[in-house]
């Protein structure tokens, strides 16, 4: 089993193609790349954690999209996630949370839609995996505390954390492992 990690898919959601200048034609389009390269990297066997803004639609859409999608599922709720919504689905998702802390092949990974500066352990070598920020400016902060953070205690393994969200080059909208966001260097982990 792999554990995988993506935030940010925003199945349904009209505006997020010209937001995030994402490369479909169409929400149709995208929901269907979405859906297709998730297929493509999950094992039925594999989890996959959903770092928060899922779907832009209803319950019965919420039920639909997920009993497509393969493997075990688990979500952190954004800002744009229905919690009547994620209630409805409730039975196909693993487990729903604001938080979650989870070891992951030993290692231990904070899992919030937000990004956290000074999350639990992050000078001890934990790891925290966000999204919500897109590629925005306020990514760039994120991207620049880490960097001020690892400067201050002169380490590498210091505040260990990415944004996965959809949109960026190394995610290509497709759920990624631990493994292979550390192999990533723009994800920069």
């Amino acid at each position: 089993m792999t554990i995988r990690y993506i935030a940010d898919m925003h199945f349904d959601h009209d505006s997020i193609i010209a937001y995030d200048n994402r490369p479909f034609d169409s929400v149709g389009a995208m929901n269907e790349a979405l859906v297709e390269r998730w297929n493509r990297a999950v094992a039925p066997e594999d989890m996959t954690w959903i770092l928060g803004d899922f779907c832009a639609g209803g319950p019965g859409r919420w039920t639909e999209l997920l009993g497509r999608l393969n493997g075990k599922k688990g979500l952190i709720l954004g800002n744009h996630d229905s919690p009547e919504a994620a209630a409805a689905a409730r039975e196909q998702l693993e487990d729903v949370a604001e938080y979650q802390e989870i070891l992951d092949e030993g290692r231990h990974v904070v899992l919030c839609h937000y990004p956290i500066f000074a999350f639990h352990d992050h000078y001890f070598g934990w790891f925290h995996l966000y999204g919500h920020v897109h590629g925005s400016y306020e990514w760039n902060i994120a991207e620049n505390t880490k960097r001020l953070l690892r400067n201050l205690y002169v380490r590498a393994d210091v505040c260990r954390m990415a944004n996965v969200g959809a949109m960026l080059p190394y995610m290509a909208y497709t759920p990624r492992s631990l493994d292979e966001l550390l192999a990533a260097p723009t994800a920069a982990l």
